[in-house]
C-alpha cells in the first residue's frame, strides 16, 4: 500500500562520430559531454552502428544552435542511435535514459523520478526550442523516447534565454520523417506482466512532412514496490502516449510546424501488507492493508504551433503553446481512514496558454545579438475533498467521519524578456553576456533582473575550458503552491501541530560553474566540472499524504555544491563511458507551508542546516556497447550512495547499484523490411535495494527499485 500509517495525523494538504564542436558530442550508447557550448555545428555521428543522420535533423539542430546556444554551460548529448543502443532501447522511459548522464540521481516516481545535481524538479523541457510549460505534477511519463531525434541535458550557468526552470534543460529535437514513407511496429513484453505496443510512421510530400509515434503500456509494476518482493501488490498501470509532428515549408527560408502530444495514465497505488490500523471508522477497527484500493489518474495534452525563419544573418522563431493537465487521486474511503485518519479525494487541473519568441542577428564575424520573450497565462484548480474524524476535548478521535471540501482556483501570469550578445574575442575565446527580466503574478507577485555570463576558451586543440555565472529566478509551479484553509481542519484528525501557512515564494539564486574537457589521443575524452549555488527561498516539494501528489514549500537559505567527473572511450566497435559525481545540498528554516511539518523537525531545522531529502552524496553511471557478427551487446549501470532518510534527513538509505544488459540482432526480412529481435535484462544481479525507506522530510512510503526482469522486443519495419 502507499501508506506508511501514522500514530498521529498532521495536516497533509493534497494538491490534486567525432565531435566537430564542443557544443554537442553525440555517441552511443551514451557519450559523455562535459563541455561548454561554443560555435554551433552539425550533429556528429553516433557511437555504435553507423547511421546516416537525416538532413532535416541536421538542419533543425543547426538552426536551434544558432538561435538558442548554450555557451558557458555544461552539456551531455545523445542522438537516436544512442537511445536505441541502450538496454531497453526505444522502450526505456525518458527518465531512465537521463539517469546515464553525469550527476543525475534516481528517485521514486512519487518524488519526481530523478534529480539533476541534487535539485528537486526545477527542470525545463523544450521540444524543437519551444518550452513545454509546467502542468500538474504526477509520476507518469508525459514525453516518450520514441519521438526523440536527439536529446541534450544542459546544466550549470544557463544563458539568458533559458529562464525560470534552471536546474537543467532537457533539450529535445524531434525525429524527422524518413525520405521515403514508412515506419515500424514494435511488440515488447516480459516480467511483471509487461505488454507494450509501439508504432511510428513518417512521410514527406513536396513541402509537407509528417511524423507520428504512439505507445500503449500495461504492466504490474507501475510504481515502485513498497516491499522488496519480486512482484508488487495492487500495482497495475495502463498508459497511452501519442506524439505528432507536421511541418509545411512556406519557402526556402520559412517553415510552419505543428506539434501535438497526449499522455494518459492510470495507476493503482501499490499496497504494503501487514500494516497495523491507527483509527476506527464507520465501526471498522481492522483492515487488511493488502486489500486497499487507491487509484490515481493523470492526463496531459500539449500543442505547439511555430513559425521559423532563417535567412542570411537572421534566425527567428515565434510560437504559441498550450498544455492541459489533470491529476485525480481516489482514496480507499474506509481503508485510508482506518490507517491515516483521513481519506482525501484530490483533484488538480492546469490549463496554460502562452507565446514565445526568439531571434538571433549576426552583426558581424565577432558579434551575434539575441533577444526574445515569453509570456503565459495559467488557470489552476485544486480541490481536496476529505473525509476525516473530529477530536474530543482530550484530542481523541471520534468515530463520526464527516466531509471537508477545500477548493482553490487561480489565474496566474508569467512574463519574461532577455537580450544577450555573443562576442568572439578570438578564434579560441568566446564571451556571452546577457540580461533577462521575469515577472510573475500568481499567489505571490514577484520579479527579478538576472544577469548571465558564459565564457569558452580553447587554449589548445583538444582542450576546452568553460566558466559561467547565472542569477536565477524560479517561481513555484502554481498548482503546487495553492494555499490551504487551515481553519477547516481545526479539531479534526487533520489538525496541524504548527498552525502556520506562509505563502510559497519564488526561489532566487546565484550559480557558478567551471569545467574542462580534454581529449587524450583519438580514443579517450575526459571531463571535469565544478558547480556552486547559493539560494534564498529554496524551493522543494514533498509527498505529505497518501496521494502521490507533491506539495511545495521553501527553505529560507540553502547552498548546493558538487563535482562531476566524466569519460568516454571510442575504439573500433567498442564504445564505453563512465561518470562519477559528488554533491551536497543543505538548507535551513522553513518559510512557507510550515503546517506540513512536525514540531520536533520544525524546531531542529530552524536552527540547523540539513540535507534536503533528495540530496545524494555519490552518484555514478557507466555503460558500453559493442557490435560483433551482426549482434549488438549493450550494458549500463547506475550507482547511488543513498537518498536521505530519518529524522530531519540526518541519515541515508543503503548504497545500491543496478546493472542492465541487452542483446539485439536483425533476424530476418519480411516484405523487404528488417525484423529485429532484442532481449533485455533489467537489474541483472537481482539486487533488492531501497530508494526510500518511508522516513525523511516529505517522504510518506517505502519504495524499492525493480527486481530482476526479462523482456523481449520484436520490431518490424514497414
Amino acid at each position: 500500500m502507499s501508506q506508511k500509517p501514522r500514530k498521529q495525523a498532521r495536516l497533509r494538504p493534497q494538491q490534486p562520430a567525432r565531435p566537430t564542436t564542443t557544443a554537442t558530442r553525440h555517441a552511443a550508447p551514451l557519450p559523455i559531454l562535459r563541455a561548454a557550448a561554443a560555435v554551433p555545428g552539425p550533429p556528429t555521428q553516433a557511437l555504435g552502428p553507423t547511421t546516416a543522420q537525416p538532413s532535416a535533423e541536421l538542419t533543425n539542430a543547426a538552426r536551434l544552435d544558432r538561435l538558442l546556444p548554450k555557451i558557458g554551460a555544461s552539456q551531455y548529448s545523445l542522438d537516436r542511435a544512442a537511445i536505441e543502443a541502450l538496454p531497453q532501447g526505444n522502450e526505456a522511459p525518458l527518465d531512465k535514459v537521463l539517469l546515464q548522464a553525469p550527476g543525475v540521481t534516481q528517485d521514486s516516481a512519487a518524488s519526481g523520478g530523478l534529480h539533476v545535481r541534487n535539485e528537486h524538479a526545477n527542470l525545463q523541457y523544450r521540444i524543437n526550442g519551444i518550452l513545454l510549460p509546467d502542468g500538474v505534477s504526477g509520476f507518469g511519463q508525459v514525453l516518450d523516447t520514441g519521438f526523440i531525434g536527439s536529446l541534450s541535458l544542459i546544466t550549470g550557468a544557463l544563458p539568458a534565454q533559458y529562464g525560470l526552470r534552471t536546474a537543467g534543460l532537457i533539450d529535445i529535437v524531434s525525429r524527422p520523417p524518413p525520405e521515403t514513407p514508412g515506419g515500424n511496429l514494435t511488440l515488447y513484453g516480459g516480467s511483471h506482466a509487461t505488454g507494450q505496443t509501439f508504432f511510428e510512421y513518417g512521410a514527406k510530400s513536396g513541402p509537407w512532412e509528417v511524423f507520428a509515434t504512439g505507445r500503449l503500456v500495461r504492466n504490474n509494476l507501475g510504481l515502485e514496490n513498497p516491499t522488496p518482493s519480486h512482484e508488487a501488490i495492487h500495482d497495475l498501470t495502463q498508459q497511452g502516449r501519442f506524439f505528432g509532428y507536421a511541418a509545411y515549408a512556406i519557402d526556402d527560408t520559412t517553415k510552419l510546424s505543428y506539434i501535438t502530444g497526449t499522455s494518459i495514465a492510470n495507476f493503482h497505488i501499490p499496497n504494503n501488507p501487514n500494516q497495523p490500523p491507527n483509527f476506527e471508522a464507520f465501526g471498522v477497527g481492522w483492515f487488511d492493508s493488502s486489500k486497499l484500493n487507491e487509484i490515481q489518474d493523470e492526463r496531459n495534452f500539449y500543442n505547439v504551433i511555430a513559425l521559423t525563419h532563417s535567412a542570411g544573418p537572421v534566425d527567428a522563431q515565434l510560437s504559441y503553446f498550450s498544455r492541459y493537465s489533470t491529476l485525480h487521486y481516489v482514496p480507499d474511503q474506509i481503508g485510508d481512514l482506518v490507517f491515516n485518519g483521513v481519506a482525501s479525494d484530490v483533484y488538480r487541473a492546469s490549463l496554460v496558454n502562452g507565446l514565445q519568441g526568439d531571434a538571433a542577428y549576426r552583426v558581424n564575424d565577432a558579434h551575434t545579438f539575441r533577444a526574445g520573450f515569453i509570456t503565459s497565462g495559467e488557470k489552476t484548480h485544486v480541490v481536496t475533498n476529505s473525509s476525516l474524524e473530529p477530536l474530543d476535548a482530550n484530542g481523541v478521535p471520534i468515530d463520526q467521519p464527516y466531509g471537508v471540501y477545500d477548493s482553490n482556483a487561480k489565474v496566474g501570469w508569467i512574463a519574461g524578456v532577455y537580450a544577450q550578445d555573443e562576442w568572439k574575442l578570438s578564434d579560441r575565446l568566446t564571451l556571452n553576456g546577457g540580461l533577462r527580466f521575469d515577472q510573475i503574478w500568481q499567489f505571490v507577485d514577484a520579479d527579478q533582473v538576472s544577469p548571465r555570463f558564459g565564457l569558452v576558451f580553447k587554449p589548445l586543440d583538444g582542450t576546452t575550458l568553460h566558466a559561467g555565472y547565472a542569477r536565477n529566478f524560479t517561481p513555484p509551479p502554481q498548482a503546487l503552491a495553492a494555499p490551504t484553509s487551515l481553519v477547516l481542519y481545526n479539531n479534526t484528525t487533520l489538525q496541524p501541530a504548527i498552525p502556520y501557512s506562509g505563502p510559497v515564494r519564488p526561489e532566487r539564486a546565484h550559480v557558478f560553474d567551471v569545467g574542462a574537457t580534454q581529449k587524450v589521443g583519438r580514443e579517450l575524452e575526459v571531463g571535469l566540472d565544478f558547480y556552486y549555488k547559493r539560494a534564498r527561498n529554496l524551493l522543494d516539494d514533498g509527498q505529505f499524504g497518501q496521494a502521490y501528489a507533491l506539495t511545495a514549500f521553501n527553505y529560507d537559505r540553502a547552498y548546493n555544491t558538487g563535482v562531476e567527473l566524466s569519460s568516454k572511450f571510442e575504439s573500433g566497435g567498442l564504445r564505453a563511458y563512465a561518470n562519477l559525481a559528488w554533491g551536497r545540498q543543505r538548507a535551513t528554516q522553513w518559510t512557507s507551508n510550515q503546517f506540513l511539518f512536525g514540531p520536533d523537525e520544525y524546531s531542529y531545522v530552524a536552527n540547523h542546516y540539513i540535507y534536503t531529502d533528495h540530496a545524494q552524496t555519490w552518484t555514478g553511471s557507466a555503460g558500453a556497447s559493442y557490435v560483433f557478427w551482426g549482434t549488438r551487446g549493450s550494458i549500463d549501470m547506475i550507482y547511488g550512495s543513498g537518498l536521505r532518510s530519518g529524522f530531519a534527513n540526518t541519515t541515508h538509505v543503503s548504497p545500491y547499484a543496478q546493472v542492465n544488459l541487452s542483446l539485439s540482432r536483425e533476424i530476418g526480412v519480411v516484405f523487404d523490411k528488417p525484423l529485429t529481435l532484442r532481449f533485455d535484462i533489467v537489474n541483472l544481479f537481482d539486487h533488492a535495494y531501497e530508494l526510500r525507506d518511508g522516513s525523511g522530510i516529505g517522504v510518506f512510503a517505502p519504495q524499492y527499485g525493480p527486481r530482476r526482469g526479462f523482456f523481449v522486443a520484436l520490431k518490424q519495419a514497414f
